[in-house]
């Protein structure tokens, strides 16, 4: 690597304000970025990068972070970039090789992007693929998010002025409940879970690990956690008033569960929400959307795809991502960190060269 990304002790820690539509959040919020200071790095601040998620340029200038008028004067400036989503154009356009990026990757459903990040020759770590004592400890706050905002999407979009079949989830004393089936028992999938059984729909969850099913069906009584065995997953399906697909295989594309011929046999108006789609999503019909047009139709079904969830609510999410970060981000500034195991073991690019495994 460039003897230019570490130099001693000291790191340019560049963190630049998001692009993406509808993206508030900001990688480390100012407590954080003090931190960084206060170990004797440099700590670099696009102009109002925080403001969305409720940091003014104060709060981070009071505590030793410089402020920087545009991104092109951060990226050129700075050594470590810490973003929250993967880099677009035009920020593609800043990247140098001397560059050490550490945000969102998802490059199994990214092969352009992936092609880039080689191209600019630079090396990159992802959020997604830092496994750390058994867990993914940068993705899981933001899987949580996922999770419940699925539901309150899914929820949302159910209503029928919408163009969904207009099922209230909780149900009433004498109505029932609306029926919401989730694939996969993780970080997200439970969440989705746990909010959907709180609105207290019927909750069908499928994951291949007990010890999950175990923990979804203690979780409450509407809660029937399954196997995935072909018969149930294709009923539950059919039956679902909200689908919500949670699957995850690290850095990998996710895998296809539901079919296009399985969407087409759901009831008009069903909703689906599938938090892998940036991971190239484990359903179909899927295709990645954005905030301000979150949601398609096909088939009858209503589609949302949104691939940043969580950037809908910038200010808990930036503080649950700064937190789960801030450690990481200490320990790739330090001389060295290429020996650190769980870091190396995090690079998807190096100098320009695809290394994660789920990536060849």
């Amino acid at each position: 690597m460039s003897n230019r990304v570490i130099k001693g002790l000291v790191m340019r820690i560049g963190i630049p304000q998001e692009i993406k539509p509808f993206e508030g959040r900001v990688s480390l919020v100012p407590a954080a970025a003090g931190d960084l200071v206060a170990a004797g790095h440099q700590v670099l601040i696009q102009q109002g990068a925080g403001v969305v998620s409720g940091f003014s340029d104060r709060d981070y200038t009071r505590l030793g972070v410089s402020l920087v008028e545009d991104a092109a004067t951060l990226f050129a400036e700075a050594e470590l970039i810490v973003k929250v989503k993967e880099p677009v154009e035009p920020e593609l356009d800043l990247l140098q090789p001397h560059h050490l990026l550490f945000s969102f990757l998802h490059l199994a459903a990214a092969p352009g992007l992936r092609a880039k990040l080689c191209e600019i020759g630079l090396t990159a770590v992802a959020f997604e693929t830092v496994a750390d004592h058994g867990g993914l400890p940068v993705l899981a706050p933001m899987s949580n998010i996922a999770g419940r905002i699925a539901v309150q999407a899914g929820a949302h979009y159910l209503h029928r002025s919408l163009g969904g079949k207009g099922v209230l989830l909780g149900g009433l004393g004498s109505v029932e409940r609306g029926n919401v089936v989730v694939l996969g028992a993780g970080n997200a999938g439970g969440n989705a879970v746990h909010l959907a059984a709180d609105l207290g729909a019927t909750v069908t969850v499928f994951d291949k690990n007990p010890l999950k099913l175990e923990q979804m069906h203690g979780l409450a009584p509407n809660i029937t956690a399954l196997y995935p065995y072909q018969d149930e997953l294709d009923r539950a399906v059919l039956e679902a008033d909200l689908l919500i697909g949670a699957v995850l295989l690290p850095g990998a594309r996710a895998p296809l569960l539901v079919t296009r011929e399985q969407v087409a046999g759901m009831q008009q108006g069903s909703v689906i929400v599938d938090t892998a789609v940036d991971q190239g999503g484990c359903i179909e019909t899927t295709h990645p959307t954005s905030y301000d047009d979150p949601v398609f139709v096909e088939a009858g079904v209503l589609h949302f795809g949104v691939t940043n969830m969580p950037g809908a609510v910038p200010r808990t999410a930036s503080a649950a991502l700064s937190a789960s970060l801030l450690p990481y981000v200490q320990r790739l500034a330090r001389a060295g960190w290429q020996d650190d195991q769980v870091l190396a073991a995090g690079v998807n690019v190096r100098e320009g060269k695809v290394v994660l495994p789920a990536l060849l």
